[in-house]
């Protein structure tokens, strides 16, 4: 991996995670979102600060390990983006495109998690 790919990246990240917080300042407080606020923004903001930890691995196992972390982070952040439409119907198209760039981030994690397993052999 090329250190631009990886700035991109640890941008892209960090972006996913300022994103969300601006996103959840904006949803109606009660006691069925806030919760799901909590999660929302712990997940997402989790995505950017393990792939940062990825980038400074000690290891290939570490590296492995923290970027199966922000593969599951990204996925968990689906969920709660999913559950606040819910919660907040009339937040669902901005939650829409976070909803996407998750999706996106964890395919590209699930991809460099795919291609860590293939060199190892």
């Amino acid at each position: 991996m090329n250190t631009k790919t990886k700035f991109d990246l640890e941008e892209r990240t960090a972006k996913f995670g300022e994103n969300t917080i601006k996103f959840c300042m904006k949803i109606p407080k009660s006691s069925v979102s806030n919760p799901i606020i909590n999660q929302l923004v712990r997940s997402s903001t989790s995505v950017g600060a393990n792939y940062s930890e990825a980038d400074d691995a000690e290891s290939r196992s570490d590296f492995k390990h923290k970027i199966g972390i922000c593969k599951k982070e990204a996925r968990e952040s689906k969920h709660w983006l999913r559950m606040i439409t819910v919660a907040c119907p009339e937040l669902k198209e901005e939650a829409r495109i976070l909803w996407q760039e998750a999706k996106e981030l964890n395919l590209i994690f699930n991809a460099i998690v795919n291609s860590t397993n293939k060199n190892k052999n």
